[in-house]
């Protein structure tokens, strides 16, 4: 038999879970994206792969929102985008590399230092 199912020959009785079936996910609503402060930035390296975040993976960015300790964060450092871990020590706020390979930087514009962005949210595409 080469027929195909596609649910629209069913016999017996209806599931009781179909009350509980979800209709169609807009990630891009569900993320925000309409939001003109929320952008999709690919990760390249494995610095937070402890945190959950892999190679490829896609982060969600907001622009607008205020940086917190403990939040991952996209940062420019001397012309560099990266990944970090914001962290208040005293009166200043230091990014933190992901596997501690690169010391941390303390956060200054005048060293060329700055939060861009807060991650709000993890996209991993099918591999």
């Amino acid at each position: 038999m080469n027929a195909r199912y596609a649910g629209d020959r069913t016999t017996g009785f209806a599931s009781p879970a179909s009350d509980a079936v979800e209709g169609p996910i807009d990630l891009s609503q569900t993320l925000d994206l309409k939001n003109p402060s929320r952008y999709p930035v690919r990760v390249r390296g494995a610095t937070f792969a402890a945190r959950g975040i892999l190679d490829g993976d896609i982060l969600i960015a907001d622009t607008a929102g205020s940086p917190q300790g403990g939040q991952l964060v996209i940062a420019w450092a001397a012309g560099r985008v990266l990944l970090a871990e914001l962290q208040k020590q005293g009166k200043a706020w230091w990014l933190v590399s992901g596997d501690n390979t690169h010391p941390p930087l303390e956060v200054d514009p005048a060293r060329d230092v700055e939060i861009w962005a807060n991650v709000t949210s993890v996209v991993r595409e099918k591999a």
